[in-house]
């Protein structure tokens, strides 16, 4: 029976091992190697989530989208050297994650194009490389202007309301007030 749960382990995780891979599980401590190189990928597949090891050199990936390697939490070795990263918006989340992760790691990749940047190390990168990202800022900002403004204006306006109704109210009360004092002095009767 141990037998037959231990040949079960390996194809229950190979099923997580994405087809043009080869994935190597190496033990519940030391986790799944994962090799998709010179595979010709132009996207990243979907990894297993305990990727100890992780090979994507020599294929064909310009960028890697964001958030796609926040899951990978026992990753411990990367390799992403010999593909043609285009260094514009989309490659800023691969470089700053890389930041985190390893500097060597960063310090082999290479942008490939646009032209004016082809060759420049990915670590090197400025804010003034990458232009176009700088001018879809603005967009962003300025529909959080229009959300944050929208809000703004809903809660002045929330605050008139109520403090018109405290006006009201408090008017209403003391016209009530009044109205009871004056049926009282009617209901009393003169005595001389």
């Amino acid at each position: 029976a141990v037998l037959g749960c231990a040949l079960l382990l390996p194809v229950v995780l190979a099923e997580d091992c994405p087809s043009p891979c080869s994935c190597w599980w190496l033990g519940e401590a030391r986790g799944t190697r994962v090799d998709c190189s010179s595979r010709g990928l132009g996207t990243l597949p979907a990894l297993p989530r305990l990727t100890r090891s992780l090979r994507l050199h020599n294929n064909s990936l310009t960028s890697i989208p964001a958030g796609a390697l926040d899951s990978l939490g026992h990753l411990q070795e990367l390799q992403l050297w010999d593909n043609p990263w285009h260094c514009d918006c989309r490659i800023v989340y691969l470089k700053l994650w890389l930041e985190d992760f390893s500097a060597p790691a960063l310090a082999r990749l290479r942008c490939a194009s646009p032209a004016h940047l082809r060759m420049k190390p990915l670590g090197q990168l400025t804010g003034s490389d990458l232009g176009v990202c700088s001018r879809l800022l603005p967009t962003k900002c300025l529909q959080f202007f229009w959300r944050d403004l929208l809000l703004i204006a809903g809660v002045v306006i929330t605050v008139i309301l109520v403090a018109w109704a405290l006006k009201v109210s408090k008017k209403l009360v003391c016209q009530l007030t009044l109205g009871r004092r004056r049926l009282r002095r009617r209901n009393i009767p003169k005595t001389h």
